[in-house]
């Protein structure tokens, strides 16, 4: 099964995607549009996003996409996130440079003060960032990713473990073309995306409707609409007692909603 992915391999999408599908074939693309786009023209069979991660919180463009094209979620994982830093030379005193994405950089303040002679670089992908300074043999330069990403371009990691919080996971979504899509029969979580008429009330009658069902709501997100100031998509996770559950909620939405729209139904992680 090909599988697109934001970013080149030894990312951590390529380490989610194998955990959740070994036998994959990974297709790196350079933006998450493009991870999309591979959807739509079928040169893929599936895309495994990032959704959330426990310290950044969501990767906001992923909900707006999974809305905007006719695919669903089909499964969701959760992979606990390591930072190393990682370099082609054997000691820290050559390092000058560190370059990673921005949100791995900001995970990595604590350690990163610890070595004011370091300068901070964003980069658009952690692997990427490795591949980089392998490519260009730099000694003085470093990047922050994955003890996979290592492996892969055939670097050495100068320090392991250097995120400020261990508590650092990152929530997976892999996703399918909605005719391909099968909803999990055990599935216990549903993601909907919804809008509202801007009067007084709407929102909390909406999510009441939820409520009565028995879904217990565990994520909330609002993101504007393109083209309409102050009007707002919801998107929220709920957890479900049965499959069927899931269906329910979006029937109970629709009275009250402009438009309700099922991002996906799976198993929870860690369930």
């Amino acid at each position: 099964m090909k599988i697109a992915i934001q970013g080149e391999p030894g990312s951590f999408s390529h380490e989610a995607t194998l955990a959740m599908l070994p036998d994959a074939i990974i297709v790196p693309c350079s933006v998450s549009a493009d991870v999309f786009n591979a959807l739509a023209d079928e040169s893929v069979d599936g895309a495994v996003i990032p959704i959330e991660n426990s310290l950044a919180g969501s990767v906001l463009e992923h909900f707006d996409l999974l809305l905007q094209h006719d695919v669903k979620v089909v499964r969701e994982s959760q992979l606990r996130i390591r930072h190393n830093l990682i370099g082609i030379s054997s000691t820290l005193d050559d390092i000058d440079r560190v370059f990673s994405h921005p949100v791995a950089l900001a995970q990595c303040r604590r350690f990163l003060a610890r070595y004011p002679k370091m300068e901070s670089f964003a980069f658009y992908d952690t692997a990427g960032s490795v591949k980089q300074l392998v490519e260009l043999r730099d000694r003085h330069a470093a990047a922050i990713a994955s003890e996979a990403a290592a492996r892969y371009y055939g670097a050495q990691i100068l320090c392991a473990g250097i995120e400020d919080n261990p508590e650092n996971f990152t929530r997976f979504f892999l996703v399918r073309r909605t005719r391909d899509a099968r909803f999990d029969l055990d599935a216990n979580k549903t993601s909907v995306a919804f809008s509202v008429e801007n009067r007084p009330g709407s929102l909390v009658a909406a999510l009441n409707q939820l409520s009565a069902i028995g879904t217990n709501l565990t994520k909330i997100e609002s993101r504007p609409v393109q083209g309409k100031p102050w009007e707002y998509v919801f998107y929220v996770d709920c957890q479900l007692q049965s499959s069927q559950e899931g269906s329910r909620a979006v029937q109970a939405l629709k009275p009250h909603c402009a438009m309700v729209k099922e991002l996906g139904r799976y198993r929870e992680a860690g369930t």
